[in-house]
């Protein structure tokens, strides 16, 4: 197996919030990479980058993929977006 790596993209986002919606949209459109894993990204201030703050629920389902909705979410995980 190869070995991982945690590539860091500083963005400026007004706050916490739109900097995880930022984070989502980046995550669900890297995941057509096979060797992305969205779901372990995080978001911190540039700052405080001890302090993360999960992004995706990053429940595996079946299958082996993971759930695309937000940490924290309502209901049950799944791998279609809510609209």
């Amino acid at each position: 197996m190869s070995e991982r790596y945690v590539i860091h993209l500083p963005v400026a986002a007004a706050d916490l919030p739109a900097a995880q919606r930022l984070a989502r949209v980046i995550g669900r459109w890297m995941a057509v990479l096979p060797m992305a894993d969205p779901g372990e990204i995080t978001v911190s201030e540039e700052d405080q980058q001890f302090l993360r703050h999960r992004v995706f629920c990053d429940l595996r389902l079946p299958g082996g993929r993971r759930c695309l909705l937000r940490d924290g979410h309502d209901g049950d995980c799944t791998r279609s977006l809510r609209r």
